[in-house]
């Protein structure tokens, strides 16, 4: 496994060693003792979540405030995604930093999202399966998020505006500047 630290303080994108021949491959998608190791964080996760979405959706981008705040280490099960993390904490050296990277079944590469951090991401293929594997459990009181065309971020989507397919929830979500305290 290779970690590699992103902008973002405390944000990883991982490679798993992949191990391929004529039947096809094995991967340790997650092991805790390597992943404590290699990345200094210690989440202890208690649920897992997948969503599967068509081309163009986007989801995002959402956090959870406060106690509910969620630590994620995600990846593509089929398909391949432009996954995004914004830094949201205001004491964070990286605070409003934007990274984002390509996932896919092909790639295998996994993103760790850490707690104040929103989350986002866009699928690029026909359809996407995406595995979220969460720190803390869902808590709706404590949900948040921030537009996904905010101007703070300029974020690059790759697909053209009109090729995005949003949930109304994700279409009126505030600006960085209101959703986040500076």
């Amino acid at each position: 496994m290779q970690v590699h630290q992103t902008k973002i303080e405390g944000c990883f994108v991982i490679e798993p060693t992949v191990f391929e021949d004529k039947r096809g491959y094995f991967m340790e998608s997650y092991n805790q003792e390597k992943f404590e190791k290699l990345t200094g964080a210690k989440p202890f996760f208690v649920q897992d979540n997948e969503s599967f979405s068509v081309k163009g959706v986007l989801r995002g981008l959402h956090f959870q405030k406060g106690e509910h705040a969620q630590a994620k280490l995600v990846r593509v099960l089929e398909g391949e995604v432009l996954d995004v993390a914004v830094d949201i904490r205001p004491n964070s050296k990286t605070f409003g930093q934007v990274v984002s990277t390509l996932l896919s079944s092909n790639n295998k590469k996994q993103m760790f999202v850490p707690r104040g951090c929103a989350h986002g991401f866009v699928t690029l293929s026909d359809t996407a399966k995406f595995s979220y594997k969460c720190d803390n459990f869902y808590h709706a009181e404590s949900e948040g998020g921030i537009i996904y065309n905010d101007p703070t971020f300029n974020i690059d989507w790759i697909l053209n505006e009109d090729d995005l397919i949003i949930s109304e929830k994700d279409r009126v979500l505030p600006i960085f500047k209101v959703a986040v305290p500076h």
